[in-house]
């Protein structure tokens, strides 16, 4: 029986429908384009492919290779996946040079492959770079859309990795505003992208679509406390996501430090789950400080050390630096915190306070002390806690999960195909 994804008796446990009422997209064929994670590990991406299914589309995707994620080419839940290798994990200017000339390479020649065996009516490109409507553009002449799924801000990101503007930082302002040229429609995580997208990209309004990060809380769900996460003390408080010079760790590490070595706080152990380029350079850091006995660093987990992470915390951290980058995107992180009824502790930027609301502490502008004193005084107050992860799982469920996303995404599809 189809399900429509408005139905209200639909619960937001119950996740993706398996068929969404109408099929509206009957007859089409996506593809989904990502350049920086494998699928189905990008759980916005892979949500978004389920979805288009459930509408009635075929679905392919191109992707990288990685970790867990090694087979050139899969059918995962109806959906095909197509996947390239990467030379390098980049880490400056010239190395990010080499990992987008060998993706778009891979990314030309695995559409091209695809279009030839089953013709695709619709490119969706998920940066970042954004670089993907080289990759587009010829289609066009065949009447394929172009859907632009803006997931970073890369001139921000740029500066926030290196600190810097000059050539690279112009370059990455020419690819996005040629990127917004080039959309049919584009899809907004949140408010302050479509202000973006229509101020800096010249899109008109109503083609750029908010289709936020929600989490599917059919799989993203508790498990029981596990207390070697624990580290044997009394309290517990994590971190799940990329492993970045932009992250902020540095600052999370500079407060564990203080809580540590000022305060003599040593009953909070704190778990710090994902993978990422600065990694090596953070646990040599904690080493320097000391502080390996209180930070555990996992790597990129399978799920089910992620969940054991989520549910054995009191509360999570998130000490993404206050910046043009960060003030302006949404974090997963929060969400998957929110999903799991755990309170957390940030800096105030705008779209993690808008996300968050009562479910966060607020520190000052990358203050690592008054983040300290903020998860000291969380962990020191249970209903405050219970008090918080309540509100922020309530507004998960009301307002946020990924069955609110449903019909926006369909909306950005239906508009692109003249549907």
């Amino acid at each position: 029986m189809s399900i429509p994804s408005t139905d209200m008796t639909t619960t937001a446990e119950e996740g993706i429908p398996a068929v969404i009422e109408g099929e509206p997209l009957t007859g089409k064929h996506a593809l989904i384009i990502v350049e920086n994670l494998p699928l189905p590990f990008d759980r916005r991406v892979w949500q978004e492919a389920r979805t288009l299914k459930a509408a009635g589309a075929k679905v392919s995707i191109i992707c990288p290779t990685g970790k867990g994620h090694e087979r050139r080419r899969e059918t995962i839940e109806g959906v095909e996946i197509y996947r390239h290798p990467l030379p390098l994990e980049a880490k400056g200017p010239i190395g990010f040079l080499a990992e987008y000339g060998a993706a778009l390479f891979w990314e030309t020649v695995l559409a091209w492959r695809i279009f030839f065996g089953n013709r695709f009516d619709v490119i969706q490109g998920c940066n970042p770079p954004d670089l993907i409507f080289i990759v587009a553009l010829p289609f066009k002449l065949f009447g394929v859309k172009y859907i632009f799924d803006h997931h970073d801000i890369n001139p921000e990101l740029y500066e926030a990795k290196f600190e810097k503007r000059g050539f690279f930082w112009r370059l990455m302002v020419w690819f996005e505003k040629i990127t917004f040229m080039s959309a049919n429609v584009s899809i907004a995580t949140n408010a302050s992208y479509k202000k973006i997208a229509v101020e800096r990209g010249g899109m008109e309004p109503e083609r750029v679509h908010i289709v936020r990060s929600g989490p599917d809380l059919s799989r993203l769900r508790k498990v029981p406390a596990v207390e070697r996460w624990k580290n044997g003390r009394d309290h517990m408080v994590g971190y799940v996501g990329v492993m970045g010079e932009q992250e902020g760790i540095d600052l999370l590490i500079d407060a564990v430090h203080y809580l540590v070595r000022d305060t003599q706080r040593t009953d909070i152990q704190f778990v710090l789950v994902g993978g990422g380029p600065a990694l090596d350079d953070l646990k040599a850091l904690t080493n320097e400080k000391g502080l390996a006995d209180f930070i555990t660093f996992t790597g990129r987990a399978p799920d089910q050390e992620l969940f054991e992470v989520l549910s054995t915390m009191v509360l999570g951290v998130n000490p993404d630096r206050v910046n043009a980058m960060n003030d302006k995107s949404t974090m997963n992180k929060i969400m998957e915190y929110m999903s799991l009824e755990k309170p957390m502790v940030q800096f105030d930027v705008t779209e993690g306070k808008f996300s968050a609301g009562e479910a966060s502490l607020y520190a000052e502008p990358n203050d690592p002390i008054d983040l300290a004193n903020k998860i000291a005084e969380l962990v020191d107050d249970p209903g405050k806690r219970a008090e918080m992860g309540k509100f922020g799982r309530t507004r998960v469920v009301e307002e946020l999960n990924w069955q609110h996303q449903i019909d926006p995404l369909l909306a950005a599809y239906k508009q692109a195909l003249h549907l």
